[in-house]
């Protein structure tokens, strides 16, 4: 089942997404917290705004490292654990919306990476069982300032700036992640191609690691790591992140002077 948030110029609805990605059939209420209803009501995506298709009430989780070919390129060995830091609520946005690069920034890098969307209230879970606190999964560009990230130190600052943390175009319900297709494009061209087999932490794991030291609530997002291949982006650019049998995610990058 694929999931959407939209608006048609009217306040933000939820909708159930055919297959093929253009047909929406508008549900009632919030589907992490209220029994999915059809009103009967029907649209295409092309008639209306993709918003992120859940904001979290509390929290983003990003997993640093998770790949080894990406920590090799960043001069880093493996964490023995997950490496997890928190983004605020605020850096979401959604599809098509733009990314604003900080004037505090000059290397601003997109990462193209698989997110997990809790569904239920969790604590201390185990790995077997994480896929009851799993809600579904949606695609994420964890955008970094790279200089801010090796300047100060920890990563608050170059991860949490508003728009750094887009999501969408919806969240599949029903997706086996253990080998899905990852890539990013940078204006059409491929310039990362990885596959969430190479996670060093599978999802199970990050589910189950973050709520030992989190609560988690529903909505909050993990998000599961980056393949090789960051690179910084240049204003005026659009970045896209590709998901095997999910969707894609497009954004365009502008600049804030």
């Amino acid at each position: 089942m694929r999931i959407c948030r939209y608006t048609d110029g009217d306040d933000p609805s939820y909708g159930l997404v055919d297959g093929a990605g253009e047909k929406i059939a508008q549900i009632t209420g919030d589907p992490l917290y209220s029994r999915i209803e059809l009103t009967g009501k029907t649209t295409t995506v092309d008639e209306v705004r993709l918003l992120a298709p859940v904001i979290p009430r509390s929290k983003v989780i990003g997993i640093g490292r998770n790949y080894a070919d990406h920590a090799r390129e960043m001069g880093n060995e493996v964490p023995a654990e997950p490496m997890m830091f928190l983004i605020p609520n605020t850096a979401v946005v959604g599809p098509d919306d733009p990314v604003v690069m900080p004037p505090q920034s000059q290397n601003v890098h997109y990462e193209g990476e698989l997110a997990v969307v809790i569904g239920r209230l969790c604590k201390d879970v185990t790995e077997q069982e994480a896929a009851s606190a799993i809600f579904g999964y949606t695609c994420a560009n964890d955008v970094t300032a790279r200089d801010l990230q090796k300047s100060d130190g920890q990563w608050a600052r170059a991860k949490g700036f508003d728009t750094f943390c887009p999501l969408g175009p919806w969240i599949e319900t029903d997706l086996d992640v253990a080998d899905l297709r990852v890539r990013t494009r940078v204006d059409g061209e491929t310039v990362q191609d990885g596959t969430t087999a190479d996670m060093v932490h599978k999802v199970p794991a990050l589910v189950s690691f973050a709520s030992q030291a989190f609560t988690l609530l529903p909505g909050d997002v993990i998000l599961t790591g980056t393949p090789a291949g960051v690179g910084p982006v240049q204003a005026g650019s659009r970045v896209e992140v590709e998901i095997q049998d999910l969707g894609t995610l497009g954004n365009p990058f502008v600049r804030h002077e």
